[in-house]
């Protein structure tokens, strides 16, 4: 039993439970005003939370067992699973801040694009791994799975949920690049995703989204209206400091900061924390996006390589993106910092992934193992027939002198 846990690898175990639990604590402390108000109890959004979080540890802890090559013979069922949930939403959804994302199944809420991240991830690293003898054929190799990923996106666009459209693309956009695909094939699909992003601009441009764009980039020339909520997270992050405020001790979490438990929850770390605690959140998600992408490069399995690099973009992606939006780098888009805010699909989701991953993590860890005790083996065999040869001429030489 201990040789199995030996295999697996702590850093993935470690480090997602560390900042899933951190998020807990964070939530409680920015949600516990919000919830009052609401006429709830402080702890709400927390219970809510942790029970979201025990699922995703129940999904974790079977993903980082279950073997994941076994996904190859489930890609349809997860595929024709992830677009009946985004028809769903589409035809069904529940309607919350102007999107349609959510999708109610009895006291349960679902974000079923968050289930497409991992679903679309497990599809192209399942596509492009079985085409690697022809991916240089654009027609057979390159083409077919962009497809699939272009209704994905579309449905996604229609509720519509930019934010994570644009993460999906980027994940997509990886995992094409790292499949190896020719240089010209990779120019000829720029050109696509240009041709796409022009094609739903005009659906896209709204005056709400424009306000986005004017809030993040001339946030003072609005402060009361486009501008106020970037404001105010320059207020949460400018009064933190090195060290922060302490922890439950934020200003901006008494209704001056929307969403301060969601989509900027990092202002009111560092409000709390300062930059320390920042520093030590981004450290950590950092450390979880190298750690996969060191697992991708040593996973001799195609399939592996390109499904722990899309599951460690996607962390990485989404941190990036939920960042600049509340340092004003880029517009809010409404994307959750990974592990931290609250959420519970996109909980459940990177606990899963994080499984997956270890999983992988694990299976390269056993395949180093074997190649190493066979390389002894050999070693020990030639050594063998070196000795025996050695051995005989010693004898044939001292027949010879007699």
């Amino acid at each position: 039993m201990l040789h199995r846990l030996r295999d697996y690898d702590f850093i993935l175990i470690i480090t997602p439970l560390l900042l899933a639990a951190f998020g807990a604590v964070m939530v409680y402390s920015a949600s516990m005003v919000t919830a009052v108000v609401e006429g709830n109890e402080s702890t709400y959004y927390l219970f809510r939370q942790l029970q979201w979080f025990s699922l995703g540890l129940i999904g974790f802890i079977a993903c980082s067992i279950f073997p994941y090559k076994y996904y190859h013979k489930l890609i349809k069922i997860i595929v024709l699973g992830v677009i009946g949930l985004l028809i769903a939403v589409v035809l069904l959804g529940d309607t919350r801040n102007n999107a349609t994302s959510w999708l109610s199944i009895g006291p349960i809420n679902l974000q079923p694009a968050e289930f497409a991240k991992l679903g679309l991830i497990m599809y192209l690293a399942s596509v492009y791994s079985k085409k690697q003898d022809y991916i240089n054929d654009f027609s057979k190799g390159v083409l077919p799975p962009l497809v699939l990923t272009i209704l994905v996106l579309g449905l996604i666009v229609m509720q519509p949920d930019i934010g994570t459209a644009s993460i999906i693309f980027l994940i997509v956009s990886t995992i094409i690049v790292s499949s190896g695909i020719r240089l010209k094939h990779l120019l000829l699909l720029t050109g696509v995703g240009v041709l796409f992003i022009l094609l739903v601009v005009p659906y896209m441009v709204t005056d709400v989204r424009i306000a986005r764009f004017t809030g993040a980039y001339q946030p003072f020339q609005t402060p009361d209206t486009d501008g106020y909520h970037l404001i105010q997270s320059y207020l949460a992050i400018g009064v933190g400091g090195l060290t922060g405020e302490g922890l439950g001790q934020s200003v901006q979490k008494l209704g001056y900061l929307m969403e301060a438990h969601t989509d900027f929850i990092m202002a009111i770390v560092a409000e709390e924390l300062g930059f320390i605690g920042v520093l030590i959140v981004i450290g950590m998600l950092a450390l979880i996006v190298l750690r996969g992408i060191f697992i991708s490069r040593k996973c001799k399995d195609s399939f592996g390589a390109l499904l722990a690099l899309g599951i460690s973009s996607m962390v990485g992606i989404q941190a990036f993106i939920n960042l600049g939006s509340i340092s004003g780098i880029l517009p809010i888009t409404g994307v959750t910092l990974p592990f931290i805010s609250y959420g519970g699909s996109s909980l459940l989701i990177l606990m899963i992934s994080m499984g997956v991953l270890n999983n992988i993590a694990k299976t390269v860890k056993q395949q180093e193992q074997q190649d190493v005790n066979h390389n002894q083996a050999h070693d020990h065999s030639t050594g063998k027939r070196n000795a025996a040869h050695f051995t005989g001429g010693g004898r044939k030489w001292q027949n010879q002198s007699r």
